[in-house]
C-alpha cells in the first residue's frame, strides 16, 4: 500500500511562495488502478513526483509499504514512474535504456521486454530523439513494464498517442498489470479513460483533495435531478433546508434541474415533503461530475469561488 498522509508542498521562487499541495491524505491499495484527476496545475504532477521520491516530503508523509519513499532505494526499486515529459534520454537507443534501468531493477525481465517489444514494434537501434512524441510514451511504457514493479505510476502517459494506438498501449498495460496484480496510478486529462480502466479515482484542486473513492462510490454518491412543482418553482433554499448538498441549479422552462451530491434514495426522501408533481433522478459519468465540481469552485467559468 502507499500511504500519503497530511502532505502539503511549497515552492519558493524569487522570495514568492506557492502552496502546490495542502494536506493530502490518500491511500492507494494494492492491486487497484487509481486515477489522478485534477485541472491544470492542480498538483497531480506534484504529488507524483513526491510519491516517487523525486521530491522530498517536508509535511507530512509518504509510505510505500511502510517505508519513507525519499532516500530510501529499497522503496523506490518498487515503482517505476513514467512522466509527462518527453525530453529525457534521447540520447539513448531503446536497448541501451533497457541496459541502463536494469541496474538499478533487479527484477527487470527480458522476456517482458521482449514480448511487448513485438507488439510496438519500435526500433531498438535508434535514438529516442529521432522518436515522435508518441514513440517516446510507448518506449517508456516499455521499460516499465519490463521493470517489473509493484507500483507503476503513469503521467499523462497516453499524450502524443493516436486514438488507435491509445487504446492498443492500454490494453497492453492493463493485461500486464492484472496478470501480475500489480498497481497502476495514472493520471489524464481524458476523465473517460480514467473510467475505462481504473477502479478508484481521486479529484485534486488548487492542491487539495476533493474526494478519493471507489469510482461505483464516487458515481453513486451524485445525482442529476429534474424536479416540476406547478403551483411554484422550487428554491435552492427549500432545497438547503431539506438537507441537500447543491452542486448546480438552474431552471429549463418549468423544469427545476439540480445537481447534488447524494444518492437517489437519499434525495428521494429529502424531496418528499416539498410537494413535487415531477421529480426524476439520473446518474451521473465520472466526467460530469468533475466538471459539475470545477464550476462548483469557479473553475472555467466567469464567477470564482
Amino acid at each position: 500500500m502507499i500511504q500519503i498522509e497530511n502532505v502539503s508542498m511549497v515552492f519558493s521562487n524569487n522570495n514568492t511562495e506557492f502552496k502546490a499541495l495542502e494536506g493530502i491524505t490518500l491511500d492507494i491499495p494494492d492491486g487497484s488502478a487509481y486515477g489522478f484527476l485534477g485541472s491544470n496545475g492542480a498538483g497531480k504532477s506534484t504529488l507524483m513526483r513526491m510519491i516517487t521520491g523525486i521530491y522530498p516530503v517536508k509535511e507530512g508523509s509518504i509510505k510505500i509499504d511502510g517505508i519513507d519513499v525519499f532516500d530510501h532505494p529499497e522503496a523506490k526499486k518498487n515503482i517505476f514512474f513514467v512522466n509527462d515529459e518527453t525530453v529525457q534520454y534521447t540520447g539513448y537507443t531503446l536497448k541501451k535504456l533497457k541496459d541502463y534501468y536494469k541496474i538499478y531493477y533487479p527484477d527487470f525481465s527480458d522476456s517482458t521486454y521482449m514480448r511487448i517489444l513485438e507488439k510496438l514494434k519500435l526500433p531498438e537501434d535508434k535514438r529516442l530523439s529521432e522518436f515522435s512524441k508518441g514513440m517516446k510514451r510507448q518506449a517508456m511504457v516499455l521499460i516499465g513494464l519490463a521493470c517489473k514493479t509493484k507500483y507503476l505510476m503513469l503521467d499523462e502517459a497516453f499524450d502524443g498517442l493516436d486514438p488507435a494506438m491509445r487504446k492498443y498501449v492500454k490494453n497492453i498495460i492493463t493485461d500486464e498489470i492484472l496478470d501480475r496484480d500489480a498497481t497502476l496510478i495514472v493520471s489524464s486529462h481524458n476523465i473517460a479513460e480514467i473510467s475505462e480502466i481504473c477502479d478508484r479515482a481521486m479529484l485534486i484542486h488548487q492542491g487539495k483533495l476533493i474526494f478519493a473513492n471507489d469510482i461505483d462510490d464516487i458515481r453513486s454518491g451524485f445525482s442529476k435531478v429534474q424536479i416540476v412543482r406547478k403551483n411554484r418553482p422550487v428554491t435552492p433554499e427549500e432545497l438547503a433546508e431539506a438537507g441537500l448538498d447543491v452542486v448546480k441549479y438552474s431552471i429549463v422552462g418549468s423544469v427545476i434541474q439540480v445537481v447534488i451530491r447524494a444518492g437517489e434514495t437519499d434525495i428521494k426522501g429529502a424531496l418528499e415533503g416539498l410537494g413535487a408533481d415531477v421529480c426524476e433522478s439520473v446518474g451521473l459519468t465520472l466526467e460530469e461530475i468533475f466538471i459539475y465540481e470545477m464550476e462548483a469552485r469557479g473553475y472555467a467559468t466567469d464567477e470564482l469561488v
